[in-house]
């Protein structure tokens, strides 16, 4: 029986690839065996438009001449806010 003293990888297929680029094999396989998604920091600083109500934000679209407003959820009308 052979045994394998090398490290596991959990995502074989990005490991693969990472060391088909020519990453080293300790790099890569940290960066394989990490966590895909990320979480947001708690307590993280809010924008200057989350801490508003929705109808502060709908005035403020008002101003700025966002059409669609009256339909747009409160996330909606921040999003609008921000790209505006």
């Amino acid at each position: 029986m052979m045994v394998d003293h090398g490290p596991q990888i959990k995502n074989d297929d990005q490991y693969d690839a990472l060391r088909d680029e020519g990453m080293s094999k300790q790099k890569a396989a940290r960066i394989a065996n990490s966590n895909t998604h990320k979480t947001a920091v708690k307590g993280g600083k809010a924008s200057k438009y989350e801490l508003r109500t929705k109808k502060q934000l709908y005035n403020k679209a008002k101003e700025l001449g966002i059409s669609g407003r009256s339909k747009m959820s409160k996330q909606g009308l921040i999003n609008a806010l921000r790209e505006h």
